[in-house]
């Protein structure tokens, strides 16, 4: 539910102000802002509503202070009661449990009629059923949306702090850009994050020496469970903050650019701006990367235009379009403009270095500027200047941003409606391949016909996923709801039909791709296919901005049908997140119930039992009930009145089926017991155990977070069962095989609070290892992923890295010139007989992103999973993958009396991969299930 808090009717005149001067001239790139110490304000107060510097105890943007979350709301608050040009509403809450607020700013009478320019926006965006004549008639009437947000990455301390001043300007200036401005466009001004703004503004402030205040050694994660990795949520939507800003991106406020805010800039420089480096999505309608240099170079030369130097574009850093699933980039998919910034500063003072190559003046970097000593008050006039030139542009381009994001809507519907074909770096090769002739690289024309647009080769029409024919259905389920909560149309079919010969079932899920969010639905059924980018013609690769391959179909281990020919279905549209058809209790049997091992939500239901002091137990063989055979793994619950409860009320939330059977099955079986779960993690936060802990507490796992300290103590068998080590927790930690890293970067322990010091430290070779080689021997079970598996060799395991090579006698870690493969899906065999295996099939899709896989070298280790292909990618890029070819990516190896679980594969990466999910909860329950057996 939303809350608004309207504006009081301010009818005062306000004192006319201009914010905005520009220079006469630019014979040189001087600084625009000069190194200020003194009390002169920010931004000057106007009668009629509260300045910054009169709410705050200190003007927000000076230096040694950070206004908290709580003093950003009051203070939005008190904007909304004073302005008639804002309207304040919570667009949701918190992991933590804070309101979310967005400041709607625009003029009065705009204010007054926000349904209606709202109800524009959703049409065009939509595009469906909307004409080329309607469209231009809406986008004369409508008002151009921009979404500028705010402290995603609450480190990033300038954003919150210099959008007060924004705001603050923007309701009280009189000059005619500003006038102008508020008429043509609604802002949206939205806080992402408060949680770590409370957080790090916080900890910054507990000093009460100015300079002795820092936030670089802040304890946990700034956001609950993700950190950094908040934005790379976008696409699979799992937090709640996640789900609130999709929510008004595609689904209530369609605004057409995007506009995320963040730091630091390039060293040397101040800021950087689009436009972006290569590569391009192939995915997303051309049209939106056009616009979007086209906002990001207007950004830059209204700087230059103001004598503020130092921004930098494409190559002046890493930043690309390929990757979905940040804030500003899923916009792509979704036909608007993301805008990236990055800039420098904070509340502490800091140095612009001088870097000589940054001082030539290119294309990339068209004004350097000169090292000074930089202040937070510069980075706000430099924001300031950046989204004034956004809402200059959306103002002044307001007709052609409405009508183009309907153009590129109905570019998508048109397409989905007819054959099409993609120009992928595939075909590109292909074409090459198929040529008998080059005429300075020009190949036959025809070729186009018989290599590209071929049958085989045409975009799917739709994508049909029928409930009967999935593994793990909820997880299908969950697959859909993360394309609704990015306003993508899907249909649950209302009677059968036929399409490209096969017949579907009511009940079977449609995804047109005759729909505007048409790239989306792409990116997320299909597979990426990532151009092989190198450093310079036949050098080294060159890493691309984050994953390379992520269908998230194949990462959930959907089944689905991609359709290629006309066909005509009916169906009900989801309005909201589906629900997984309801479990069931089948048969009338009273001896007990058996559960498939294959639904992810099978392990909710064992959780509960196990905490309720009942013992399951997997049945080590495939089992025949009244009405179908289950594969190995199946989960026996003897009848008891408690268990009885407690079957019957879980299998229908949960989507799945008990069996009620007569008798107990025959064969071997596995006795589960309550666990106690380790979960190791590091002061300050380490986004992967974060995600681990969300994922645990989504499918009920008991856990406790672990530290180094605790570990370094001992005894841990009178502590723990399990212990789970993901990646980037073992940082001190180096072995043969793996790149070197460190640990340290840790505060002294009396600077910090008491209840912090107990979290300090590192695991160490000389004193956690051989704690964790006891745990293990006496019973205990070690589970690694990522390159935490440098465990592995440090524990004596009988395995050894396969990728790397032997140089002057030493092993090491291949160069990416030798093996390359940057967060990518592959195809792999799986040992489904193995118990850490259960519910999994014979091949299964796999995450992996630079990692090692592994050969054996004794008997007491089993390959669970293994690469036995030449060619294993299926969504990415990959350099010499037949170097993987009969390696493991997923190992069982008995250490003594307990196991040790080696993930060279990236099982639960920020909570995506559902199809692999089972290979790591399997590992929490089967070690100690096997220790106490024996």
């Amino acid at each position: 539910m939303r809350t608004s808090v309207r504006a009081a009717g301010l009818s005062a005149v306000l004192l006319a102000t201009t914010f905005l001067t520009a220079p006469a001239g630019l014979a040189q790139a001087v600084p625009a802002a000069t190194a200020q110490t003194s009390a002169e304000a920010i931004t000057p107060a106007v009668s009629g509503v509260t300045a910054p510097k009169d709410f705050f105890a200190q003007e927000p943007g000076t230096d040694y202070y950070l206004a908290n979350y709580d003093q950003y709301e009051a203070y939005l608050k008190r904007l909304a009661e004073q302005s008639d040009r804002i309207k304040l509403e919570s667009f949701g809450t918190t992991e933590e449990g804070r309101t979310q607020w967005m400041g709607i700013v625009s003029s009065p009478a705009n204010l007054a009629n926000l349904e209606r320019y709202q109800e524009i926006a959703r049409k065009l965006a939509k595009a469906e059923g909307v004409s080329e004549e309607e469209a231009r008639q809406l986008a004369a009437e409508g008002k151009a949306v921009v979404w500028i947000d705010a402290g995603l990455h609450a480190t990033e301390t300038v954003t919150p702090q210099a959008q007060v001043h924004v705001l603050y300007r923007l309701l009280t200036g009189q000059d005619a850009e500003t006038l102008r401005t508020l008429d043509d466009t609604i802002l949206i001004f939205g806080h992402v994050n408060p949680d770590g703004h409370q957080l790090v503004a916080d900890w910054y402030m507990r000093n009460s020496d100015p300079q002795a205040r820092s936030f670089r050694d802040i304890p946990r994660l700034y956001q609950k469970y993700t950190g950094h990795d908040n934005n790379r949520d976008s696409f699979m939507v799992t937090q709640a903050e996640t789900r609130n800003a999709n929510r008004i991106h595609y689904r209530e406020w369609f605004p057409q650019i995007v506009f995320n805010q963040h730091q630091t800039g390039p060293r040397g420089m101040v800021v950087f701006i689009p436009p972006f480096r290569d590569p391009f999505n192939y995915n997303f309608d051309p049209l939106v990367m056009t616009t979007t240099t086209e906002v990001g170079t207007i950004m830059h030369s209204r700087l230059i235009s103001e004598g503020k130097a130092g921004s930098g574009m494409d190559s002046a850093a890493n930043y690309s379009t390929w990757h979905n699933g940040m804030y500003r980039s899923t916009p792509y998919f979704h036909n608007a403009v993301g805008i990236l910034t990055e800039i420098i500063g904070g509340p502490t003072p800091e140095q612009i270095p001088l870097l000589p190559d940054v001082q030539l003046a290119s294309n990339d970097k068209p004004m350097p500027i000169a090292p000074r000593l930089w202040h937070m008050r510069d980075s706000v006039e430099y924001q300031w200047t950046m989204n004034r030139a956004v809402i200059d542009y959306a103002s002044r381009n307001k007709e052609r941003l409405l009508f183009n994001i309907w153009r590129m809507g109905m570019n998508g519907i048109e397409r989905g409606q007819r054959d099409s074909w993609r120009m992928t770096p595939t075909m590109v090769d292909a074409l090459k391949a198929a040529a008998t002739e080059t005429t300075r690289g020009a190949v036959d024309p025809a070729l186009l016909d018989s290599v590209v647009r071929t049958a085989e080769n045409r975009e799917p029409r739709a994508f049909v996923i029928r409930p009967d024919d999935q593994r793990d259905l909820p997880a299908s389920v969950a697959f859909l709801n993360t394309l609704i909560r990015n306003g993508v149309d899907v249909e649950v079919a209302d009677k059968p039909f036929t399409a490209d010969g096969v017949r579907y079932p009511a009940g079977s899920y449609i995804v047109r791709t005759a729909q505007a969010y048409r790239p989306h639905v792409m990116d997320m059924f299909t597979a990426q296919d990532h151009p092989h980018n190198t450093e310079y013609p036949g050098g080294p690769p060159k890493l691309p901005y984050d994953m390379a391959g992520y269908t998230l179909a194949l990462q959930m281990g959907v089944n689905f049908d991609a359709i290629t020919g006309d066909f005509t279905a009916t169906g009900v549209r989801a309005e909201d997140d589906l629900a997984a058809p309801a479990g069931r209790v089948i048969g009338s049997g009273r001896a007990g119930y058996v559960i498939g091992h294959e639904a992810n939500n099978s392990f909710i239901l064992t959780n509960r039992l196990l905490a309720a002091g009942i013992t399951p137990e997997w049945i080590g063989q495939s089992v025949r009930t009244e009405s179908q055979t289950l594969s190995a793994g199946a989960i026996w619950v003897p009848a008891s009145a408690e268990a009885t409860r407690i079957v019957r009320e879980a299998v229908g939330p949960l989507g799945i089926d008990a069996h009620a059977v007569s008798r107990r099955p025959v064969g071997e079986a596995l006795a589960l017991k309550p666990v106690r779960i380790g979960l190791v993690d590091r002061y300050g936060g380490v986004m992967s155990s974060g995600w681990a802990r969300w994922l645990l507490e989504q499918y009920e796992f008991p856990f406790e977070v672990v530290y180094p300290q605790a570990l370094d103590q001992g005894d841990l068998n009178a502590k723990y069962d399990v212990l789970v080590f993901t990646d980037g927790t073992t940082p001190a930690l180096n072995a043969a095989g793996y790149r070197r890293t460190s640990g340290g970067g840790q505060p002294s322990a009396e600077s910090i609070p008491a209840d912090y010091r107990g979290w300090l430290g590192d695991i160490s070779a000389d004193i956690t290892v051989p704690r964790l080689k006891a745990f293990a021997e006496k019973g205990g079970t070690v589970l690694t992923i990522g390159n935490a598996n440098r465990l592995a060799s440090l524990l004596g395991a009988p395995i050894e890295p396969a990728l790397v090579k032997t140089e002057n006698g030493q092993v090491t870690t291949l160069s990416t010139s030798e093996f390359f493969l940057p967060g990518s899906i592959l195809t792999a065999a799986v040992e489904p007989s193995n118990p850490l295996a259960y519910g999994m099939g014979a091949a299964s899709d796999v995450f992996f992103s630079n990692g090692q896989t592994f050969r054996l070298t004794g008997d007491n280790a089993r390959s669970v999973v293994r690469f036995d292909t030449d060619t294993p990618l299926r969504s990415g890029w990959a350099h010499h993958q037949e170097r993987l070819k009969d390696t493991s990516a997923v190992v069982d190896i008995d250490m003594g009396e307990g196991k040790l679980f080696v993930y060279g594969a990236e099982v639960i990466q920020r909570a995506q991969p559902h199809g692999t999910f089972r290979l790591f909860f399997n590992g929490l329950l089967y070690g100690p299930a096997s220790a106490a057996q024996e």
